[in-house]
């Protein structure tokens, strides 16, 4: 299973156009992709640098056989009435289970700017893998307090997630929506983090559940320590430096190249994740695309 995530900037490139089929052409050049997850992808906003179109329908019809879901964090209108979408895409070629979008922690944070922020998620039964949740976000960027408690909530979503595995709710009806699904602990969760590696979310993104009774009681006789999330990263690479993903080309938001993202798996997946790298040379965005793969 091969997975690309990549901040798009809209799709814009360093040159300052937009363009989608770039963004798409150069995922292709990377892998021969199972999932494409996207961030910062736009549909209405005009008036923005390079004038983006409707960006979701744009990459469904670049990808035919994949099925396109779009997640937006933000879903408004303007005062003339027309509609404005922006947030995440996941695109799959793999028999897709469930699709979700969360909503992330928005608290109040009157000294910055800020949005409304998502985490899309779409179950896929991956050949030799079975179901896996593809989880991608994109965090706030300037208020460490809306980032902490929206990664607090990415921790819920995959432990509510690894809790619904264990004990499964009581079959229902088969044509209901009460009828039985496929949930699973397998997840990778990827996307802009804006946090770098060492930093108090970084570290609690990746902390273990805690041992307390409700806990136990939703694992049953399970740990709960042994269904957290990890970085992807020192799975494959050791002790390296993590390769930078952000200002390496374009210094416009700080003087160094920076790394804010990852690709976090389930530590039932950390014997199978092969390759993780950084596609380092492309300047379609202001952030480097990353590959997963996964044996």
């Amino acid at each position: 299973m091969k997975i690309i995530t990549w901040n798009t900037q809209w799709c814009r490139g360093l040159d300052g156009q937009v363009s989608v089929e770039r963004i798409v052409r150069q995922a292709r050049d990377m892998a021969n992709f199972d999932v494409l997850c996207l961030q910062e992808i736009a549909s209405g906003f005009e008036a923005m640098p390079g004038q983006p179109g409707d960006q979701p329908a744009q990459l469904q019809a670049l990808l035919p056989d994949h099925l396109v879901f779009f997640g937006a964090a933000v879903d408004e209108f303007d005062p003339a009435g027309k509609r404005q979408r922006f947030g995440n895409l996941i695109a799959t070629r793999l028999p897709v289970v469930r699709v979700e979008h969360h909503p992330l922690p928005w608290p109040a944070d009157p000294d910055v700017p800020s949005m409304p922020r998502m985490c899309s998620v779409v179950t896929v039964q991956a050949p030799g893998l079975g179901a896996i949740r593809v989880m991608t976000t994109h965090l706030a960027y300037d208020s460490g307090q809306q980032r902490m408690a929206q990664v607090q909530s990415l921790r819920d979503l995959h432990r509510e997630a690894c809790a619904l595995a264990i004990s499964p709710p009581a079959a229902g009806e088969s044509d209901s929506p009460f009828r039985n699904r496929d949930h699973t602990p397998h997840a990778i969760l990827c996307g802009d983090f804006n946090f770098g590696p060492g930093t108090p979310e970084y570290t609690k993104l990746q902390e273990p559940f805690r041992s307390d009774e409700n806990i136990k009681i939703l694992f049953k006789a399970n740990d709960p320590k042994g269904f957290g999330l990890q970085d992807a990263w020192p799975l494959v690479h050791g002790q390296t430096l993590h390769e930078p993903t952000f200002r390496v080309y374009d210094r416009t938001y700080g003087p160094e190249p920076t790394t804010c993202d990852f690709m976090f798996v389930s530590q039932s997946l950390a014997n199978r994740v092969v390759r993780l790298s950084v596609e380092v040379d492309t300047k379609a965005s202001d952030h480097q695309p990353l590959l997963l793969e996964l044996d």
